[in-house]
């Protein structure tokens, strides 16, 4: 992974930001871009890309950094007013939304899931934290079983939305979240 934003020089910190800039204007078009065409749009070497973000997903997950945080009061909103199980399963739903609206964000969440990388990114770190508070609630209330691994989760979820996370599959998702969540509960 690159240094933080903060140890950059101050060229490579406007180049990091103006790729990311580019990178989320692109997405947003909707049309397929490939890294080397966002580091040509940003006025960059794709040297220069590759070095801030080794990876696709890497740069998918820095576009969308900021965007994933209000999620989280989202899970706090629905703990509040469901049960715990039901709460994870709208949750999942709100992020199945979340990332249909964002252009290469389950592409990227299923990469990461693929390679073991899931969690080592922004968007995975807040869902990993987003799912651990959940399944934490929902061990407590005794309605989730206590020995889940939220990055676990968290790869089925992308999983599921590599499958059914486009619109038109909402009936398929909501079925496979259910299946997802049933298997949570603790067994007896």
């Amino acid at each position: 992974m690159t240094p933080p934003r903060s140890a950059l020089r101050a060229d490579a910190r406007r180049n990091r930001e103006h790729l990311i800039a580019t990178a989320a204007e692109a997405f947003a078009s909707g049309q397929a871009i490939s890294l080397d065409g966002i580091a040509k749009r940003a006025g960059v070497g794709s040297g220069t890309l590759y070095r801030h973000f080794p990876t696709r997903e890497d740069l998918v997950e820095e576009v969308y950094r900021d965007q994933i945080r209000p999620l989280r009061d989202d899970a706090r909103a629905l703990l509040d007013s469901e049960q715990p199980a039901e709460a994870l399963q709208a949750w999942m739903h709100r992020f199945a939304e979340w990332a249909g609206e964002r252009r290469g964000i389950c592409e990227a969440l299923v990469a990461m899931s693929a390679s073991g990388r899931f969690g080592t990114g922004p968007v995975c770190d807040e869902v990993q934290q987003v799912l651990s508070m959940v399944l934490e609630a929902g061990a407590e209330a005794g309605e989730l079983r206590g020995d889940i691994d939220p990055v676990d989760v968290g790869s089925i979820l992308a999983s599921v939305l590599a499958v059914a996370g486009a619109p038109e599959q909402r009936a398929q998702l909501d079925r496979m979240l259910t299946i997802v969540v049933d298997g949570l509960r603790p067994r007896h």
